[in-house]
């Protein structure tokens, strides 16, 4: 398909640069394409009565680490400042990195980051396409996650970090109350609306909850620069879907209830996680699942997540579920209405397309 057709202007002022507070009192779009009421407007809150009894929500537990390092390149006797955002771990002790500036950047080059006396370096030993780099460190394992918590800061969105620095607010605001297993440069922002109290209503509604994992990447932030659809490369991201987890949805989709993923990163590695039957399996390493309109979704029976960026994989991704005509309709009357976009902004209950109406369920 043609990227163009997943673009529309989104104004300015739109963008959100701060989460809601509390948490649950975000905004939510309900859009349910099959409906004689296509779109409803609502509230976070109001969740636990959208869903019924026995259905399952499925959280992302990966957790933002501050992967954003500000330093200098050093061949020879020049330096010159570098900027690096880690998003794919490939060893112990070494990350796939986008890099700026890359141009001049050379295979054997040396990096170093510093901050509150602790010193990091790394080794630039592969390069790729895109400012893509591969960065072996001087230290592995934990010693390398310690050092990287010492000197990192958290990678805001761009189109947060152009308008305002990190700051420490950030550091709890950009975490989801799920976050347990370090590895994302990413928040699964769907799920940054839930507090304690929308999961106990949620728990006394008789709605399942389970965990998967997918440590979302710097590439969910970058432009597809193609003309077509079938000319972008996803970059890889790794997740798991567990045993038990996998064992406890296919009971939810065995006795009829519906399996709605908490943002598109529980989506996609759900999908990847899934056999052509709708069976799902446990899952364990690298997905780089592309979802454009034309996709069967073997899996998902209703999506809760943000709204995304025009021309974007995640646009791309709602709209294959709910149809892009849809999608576009419920855009507009978003930026009509004043939601707020992106990360920090509100978020949608999309429903697939040609479903039953709920009603007739």
């Amino acid at each position: 398909m043609r990227v163009d057709q997943f673009d529309f202007d989104l104004p300015n002022e739109r963008i959100a640069l701060r989460p809601a507070r509390p948490r649950d009192a975000a905004r939510m779009l309900v859009v349910r394409p099959e409906a004689q009421d296509v779109l409803c407007d609502g509230s976070v809150r109001d969740l636990p009565g959208l869903l019924r009894r026995g259905d399952a929500l499925v959280f992302n537990d990966t957790r933002v680490i501050p992967a954003q390092l500000e330093g200098v390149r050093l061949p020879g006797d020049i330096s010159a400042g570098i900027s690096a955002t880690l998003h794919l771990r490939s060893g112990p002790d070494r990350w796939q990195a986008f890099v700026r500036p890359a141009k001049k950047l050379q295979i054997g080059d040396t990096l170093r980051f510093e901050a509150d006396g602790c010193l990091l370096t790394a080794e630039v030993t592969g390069k790729s396409d895109g400012g893509e780099v591969l960065l072996v460190f001087d230290r592995s394992g934990p010693d390398l996650d310690a050092a990287i918590a010492a000197v990192g800061h958290i990678p805001l969105p761009p189109y947060i970090a152009h308008k305002r620095g990190e700051d420490a607010q950030d550091r709890k605001d950009y975490q989801t109350i799920f976050a347990e297993k370090d590895g994302a440069v990413a928040a699964p922002t769907a799920g940054l609306h839930f507090t304690p109290e929308l999961l106990q209503a949620l728990d006394d509604a008789g709605i399942e909850q389970h965990r998967v994992t997918l440590h979302v990447g710097a590439g969910t932030f970058l432009p597809v620069k193609a003309d077509d659809t079938n000319d972008h490369r996803m970059h890889a991201e790794w997740g798991e879907v567990s045993d038990q987890t996998a064992q406890a949805l296919s009971a939810v989709k065995a006795r009829g209830n519906r399996v709605v993923s908490v943002g598109t990163t529980s989506l996609r590695i759900l999908e990847s996680a899934a056999r052509q039957s709708g069976a799902i399996a446990p899952f364990k390493g690298e997905t780089s699942i592309f979802i454009t309109p034309g996709y069967s979704f073997l899996v998902i029976d209703a999506l809760m997540t943000n709204f995304h960026l025009p021309r974007s994989t995640l646009f791309m991704l709602v709209s294959a579920f709910s149809g892009l005509e849809t999608m576009r309709e419920a855009y507009d009357h978003a930026i009509r209405e004043q939601y707020r976009f992106y990360s920090y902004g509100d978020a949608s209950l999309l429903f697939p397309l040609n479903s039953a109406p709920e009603d007739q369920k």
